[in-house]
């Protein structure tokens, strides 16, 4: 079993993945409402993603726009943490990822970490960077 997270958009996963798969790296693959089958009775919306999925070695990070029509609810309560062997890779990801987001706490030295830093990123997804120490 593995437990991937799934993050619902407001009209902003393919914006949101592109800019993830350019920080993170990865294989990205999506599909558009409009790529549904017929049958199925899905919205014909090409602006809008159906389903993402950025794999990094056996991470998985999944999402999708709100369907059409449907009530959006911003993810709370939840937050992608991201643990990482240097401080250069902790202070990389924190930099780009928090980019015109909100920081909760900076990148610092914890007293359980090299780095640590809780931040929502642009889109309102909210990250932890996480470097316990240096190898």
């Amino acid at each position: 079993m593995r437990i991937i997270p799934y993050l619902t958009f407001n009209g902003r996963c393919k914006e949101a993945f592109a800019f993830y798969k350019e920080v993170l790296g990865g294989d990205l693959f999506s599909m558009s409402y409009a790529e549904a089958p017929e049958d199925v009775g899905m919205p014909k919306d090409a602006s809008l993603i159906m389903h993402a999925c950025l794999t990094l070695g056996n991470f998985s990070l999944m999402a999708s726009d709100c369907p059409p029509g449907q009530p959006y609810s911003k993810p709370q309560g939840v937050s992608i943490s991201l643990n990482v062997d240097s401080v250069k890779e902790a202070e990389r990801l924190f930099e780009r990822l928090s980019e015109d987001g909100h920081v909760q706490m900076p990148l610092d030295k914890t007293f359980w970490a090299e780095r640590f830093a809780m931040f929502e990123d642009r889109f309102g997804i909210a990250w932890m960077v996480n470097c316990e120490g240096q190898p």
